[in-house]
């Protein structure tokens, strides 16, 4: 019982902290103090920078997608230009060159990974012999960036740091 007068007591001290540090805030509000200006010859800096900021590609994702069927680039696409890239794959699947899928032909990779994972050529799949056949996930890209480095400033600092 004793828990929930204690609560009761610091939920009411921290109202009035809260009320007390509501009262004593500026009224204006604070204004920030400007930067400072750099240190240097700072038109030398400024020369360096481009004219004006680059710009992203406008291209959407759709008109990408678009852009890689439109083959002749006329801004339409013909049943001979969608149908490109599936007749491609169709040809990689029908391995005797018939025209004509079969289920063995359509499911050849299927059947492939089957067959390598059996290992003890029984039929089966093992609890073992199956956790073979899960997909490879692809790595995660990580930022390529480099470490920083201590500025000059820095630098600079530490040194005098040191001698005093």
């Amino acid at each position: 019982m004793w828990r929930y007068g204690v609560g009761a007591v610091a939920a009411l001290l921290l109202a009035l902290g809260g009320f007390l540090i509501f009262q004593g805030a500026p009224q204006g509000g604070s204004k920030l103090a400007s930067a400072p200006f750099p240190l240097g010859n700072a038109s030398a800096a400024e020369s360096d920078l481009p004219d004006a900021a680059p710009e992203a590609d406008a291209k959407t994702r759709e008109q990408k997608r678009f852009d890689r069927y439109d083959k002749d680039r006329d801004d339409a696409i013909n049943r001979d230009e969608y149908f490109a890239a599936r007749r491609k794959a169709f040809a990689k699947l029908d391995a005797n060159g018939d025209g004509r899928l079969s289920f063995e032909e359509w499911a050849v990779k299927a059947i492939d990974r089957f067959t390598g994972a059996d290992a003890d050529r029984s039929g089966v799949l093992s609890r073992a012999e199956f956790s073979t056949t899960a997909p490879k996930r692809r790595p995660v890209a990580r930022c390529a960036c480099e470490k920083a480095t201590p500025s000059a400033d820095a630098a600079a600092k530490a040194s005098e740091d040191e001698d005093k």
